[in-house]
């Protein structure tokens, strides 16, 4: 078993504070088990957070759909990017206009162009990996 896999092993939090997580939006989701945006919604979900996703196919991965296009959402917390920066550009105005509090950008996803645009609208960015976050109580 990877670390990653013993990661996401994690068993579920008390229900009791579950209401102190973050609603989160992983872009760039996949319901292919070896992908990081896969895993990164399992432990997000092991962890009690409150997950959406938008991909390129309509999936399930656990309890979460897959959605495509730009769906409505609201009060979302916390934007995690699993997308190359091109494609990210796509998502530029659906994002601001989400209002997250915060944008993280996976390894592979850093994209100086829109941490400037997201910080001009007053939302956190960070070059960082959502699943080390998770493991080390940094989320």
């Amino acid at each position: 078993m990877t670390i990653i896999e013993e990661m996401i092993n994690i068993p579920r939090m008390d229900n009791q504070i579950k209401n102190n997580f973050m609603n989160t939006l992983v872009i760039g989701a996949s319901a292919n088990k070896e992908r990081y945006s896969y895993k990164a919604i399992s432990f997000l979900r092991a962890r009690q957070h409150q997950v959406f996703a938008i991909g390129l196919r309509e999936e399930v991965v656990l309890d979460v759909s897959i959605q495509t296009g730009f769906p409505a959402f609201e009060n979302i917390h916390t934007v995690t990017l699993y997308l190359n920066s091109q494609r990210q550009k796509d998502y530029y105005d659906y994002i601001i206009n989400l209002k997250p509090k915060r944008i993280i950008f996976n390894p592979g996803a850093e994209n100086v162009e829109f941490q400037k645009l997201a910080a001009s609208h007053n939302i956190e960015t960070m070059n960082s990996c959502t699943l080390v976050m998770l493991s080390t109580g940094q989320y």
